[in-house]
């Protein structure tokens, strides 16, 4: 495999410039941080990376040969930890406010909330290491992404070089529909997946028709203020009212499709309590889910599953807020080495062996090269299986097989066609109405996965989550939101 080593040279610029600054009486975190590197007298330093997926077997063993690399080249050695994606968010909050060790974390505008996180204090400014320490992620990665991860004009986290829209489809198990002869041609909404699922229902007893989990929201035309809260606009706005989608004629059909499908059995009756479906996965007794895609994530997907998954659009594709950043690496405000921090993830966004190794795992353990840029999963894979999307620069990543070769291509066409939402850009900050925003969280956990599910008669609960979300301040906070989009419009060009 090669290795990038034109970042040697890259290396002893840099120690040089350490000396010098060093010698200049350099104060603080980033004197102690430069002063490390990979001169062999200081000893590395290790930083400690929280990521987002499924704890994996081999997460170690990987770790280890990416600390041999990081150690030479930047001085470090890193040390993940990894948390499943129902609990991240949770746990991730515990441990911030606790004051647990951190270097490194992920977030996202749907994981670990980003914009809010930001405006807590739990990440670190990253303006001026940006500039000093990230000049490969300033010229690798796409610009709109940097500008529109800013909060309060400010960037607090690197997000990952992939997709800028958003777009769902559905995924269909390919076995099932060459078994039964299965036409997706026509599948689109919602209610256009009930004849299939009927048709695996009744001839596939053990197979789960539609694998859902409780995180799921039915496809709606609005554009969520917040994600997971129902202040939204409609994706077609003129006049840019916010409102509460539990009132909305869009979303009581679609629970009563939900509704309607639990009561099939074509979900799990466990849903509102599953926090993921990994076991499914695994075993591929599942018939469709609605991931969010990217271009030929059918591929990525057959290659990390082990077995063929078509998909066809269940959206369109539209840049929100939320895709935007829709994956981060932040450093934390409590690092003792945010220099370091910023060298890693400046490597690992410009590195091909770097990024390939996090994302991969070792070449002839977990993978084998079958080509230059092209990769193929060898059976140990299945102990190394990352969320690629949360690690970095996507357009480091080989190839796997089928893709084409011109795949990274297809990504810029696909963020050049995107279509921005209409709150693109707005940042609800949400300081004055902090109460009411903590009141309306712990409400609506009572009702939004069970109702979203279908696990409950939406008919019976509907009216007491509008009932109880009210009571929690949700008018108050809508129209606070109105107010502060009110404002930002007239800003905008």
């Amino acid at each position: 495999m090669k290795k990038n080593f034109k970042l040697s040279l890259i290396l002893v610029l840099v120690l040089a410039c350490t000396t010098i600054l060093s010698a200049c009486g350099g104060t603080g975190k980033e004197k102690e941080a430069e002063g490390t590197g990979n001169s062999g007298a200081a000893k590395p330093v290790e930083l400690i990376w929280y990521n987002i997926g499924t704890p994996q077997k081999d997460t170690d063993m990987v770790m280890a040969e990416v600390s041999k690399y990081t150690a030479e080249k930047i001085g470090v050695t890193v040390k993940m930890k990894q948390i499943d994606f129902g609990d991240y968010t949770q746990k991730m909050q515990v441990l911030t406010q606790s004051g647990e060790p951190m270097d490194i974390l992920f977030t996202a505008s749907w994981g670990f909330d980003y914009v809010q996180n930001a405006r807590k204090g739990a990440f670190m400014e990253l303006n001026d290491l940006l500039d000093k320490y990230g000049q490969g992620i300033k010229e690798t990665l796409d610009p709109a992404f940097l500008e529109g991860s800013k909060v309060d004009g400010k960037n607090y986290g690197i997000p990952a070089n992939k997709e800028l829209p958003a777009q769902d489809v559905w995924r269909f198990n390919k076995q099932w529909l060459d078994k039964y002869n299965l036409d997706i041609s026509g599948v689109r909404s919602l209610e256009s997946l009930e004849p299939l699922l009927k048709t695996i229902k009744e001839n596939e007893p053990g197979v789960v028709p539609f694998m859902i989990d409780r995180n799921f929201i039915p496809n709606l035309p609005y554009d969520y203020v917040i994600q997971n809260l129902p202040m939204a606009v409609k994706l077609d706005t003129n006049d840019f009212k916010v409102v509460n989608i539990l009132e909305t004629p869009e979303l009581k059909q679609s629970l009563a499709t939900m509704r309607k499908y639990y009561q099939a059995g074509y979900i799990d009756p466990e849903v509102a309590t599953t926090t993921e479906t990994s076991d499914l996965t695994k075993t591929g007794n599942w018939f469709v889910d609605r991931p969010t895609t990217q271009p030929f994530a059918d591929n990525l997907w057959t290659a990390s599953l082990g077995y063929p998954v078509v998909s066809t659009p269940a959206t369109d594709p539209i840049i929100y807020n939320w895709s935007v950043m829709g994956s981060l690496q932040a450093i934390s405000a409590n690092s003792k080495h945010p220099v370091e921090a910023m060298k890693f993830l400046n490597l690992l966004n410009t590195d091909a062996y770097l990024r390939n190794l996090v994302d991969s795992g070792i070449e002839g353990v977990h993978y084998e090269k079958i080509g230059d840029n092209v990769a193929k999963n060898l059976d140990k894979s299945r102990d190394y299986d990352m969320p690629s999307f949360a690690i970095g620069n996507m357009m480091l990543t080989y190839l796997t097989e089928g893709d084409p070769a011109d795949k990274w291509d297809g990504f810029r066409k696909f963020n050049e066609e995107g279509v921005p939402a209409p709150l693109l850009g707005f940042n609800f900050n949400g300081n004055d109405v902090l109460p009411e925003l903590a009141a309306l969280n712990n409400a609506k956990d009572q009702f939004w996965a069970p109702l979203m599910t279908g696990s409950v008669d939406p008919d019976k609960y509907l009216p007491k989550a509008i009932e109880e979300l009210k009571a929690a301040g949700l008018d108050k906070i809508i129209e606070e939101t109105q107010r502060q989009l009110d404002e930002w419009r007239a800003t905008q060009k």
